[in-house]
């Protein structure tokens, strides 16, 4: 199983380094170290996270190119942004598998999660179909306070 998560990442940055060839794209610098960063992460990240992520990793890119690549890569569809309804803008990779995951947001910490149910992926279908659409993409965010939030040691402290 592991060896499958492995391939299926790979092929997500194989797919947007094709499809930046594709458009007559250069897939060096930020493009490159941004498709690399966010093809090894679990969920979505900020620009600033992706920028910090990119230096600790020794690359020497700027924040305003890390800008510029996320609003390419989401014009070519690679990546997704998502709005986790706190005023940062998270991206992540748009994969075409079974990686599709949905986003729990602690309101208190910031703290973004994932997280999958197929129940509920089903719900989604089913209420498109009955609404006469075809659903092509959809987002949840669920909001409220994570469990390190809502402890007794957390509340004393605030």
């Amino acid at each position: 199983m592991r060896i499958a998560i492995v391939l299926d990442v790979t092929a997500w940055s194989d797919r947007a380094f094709e499809e930046i060839r594709a458009a007559g794209l250069r897939r060096g610098g930020a493009r490159r170290a941004v498709v690399e960063f966010l093809d090894v992460q679990g969920c979505c990240r900020s620009a600033q996270e992706i920028h910090d992520g990119i230096a600790a990793a020794g690359d020497a890119v700027g924040v305003a190119s890390v800008y510029r690549a996320l609003d390419t890569l989401t014009e070519l569809h690679l990546v997704q942004r998502v709005d986790a309804g706190d005023g940062i803008a998270r991206f992540e990779p748009a994969r075409m598998d079974r990686h599709h995951h949905h986003h729990l947001v602690c309101d208190d910490c910031g703290k973004v999660e994932p997280f999958t149910d197929e129940p509920l992926e089903q719900a989604l279908r089913g209420a498109a179909g009955r609404l006469g659409y075809a659903l092509e993409q959809h987002d949840v965010v669920l909001r409220g306070a994570c469990q390190e939030c809502r402890s007794p040691v957390a509340s004393s402290v605030a």
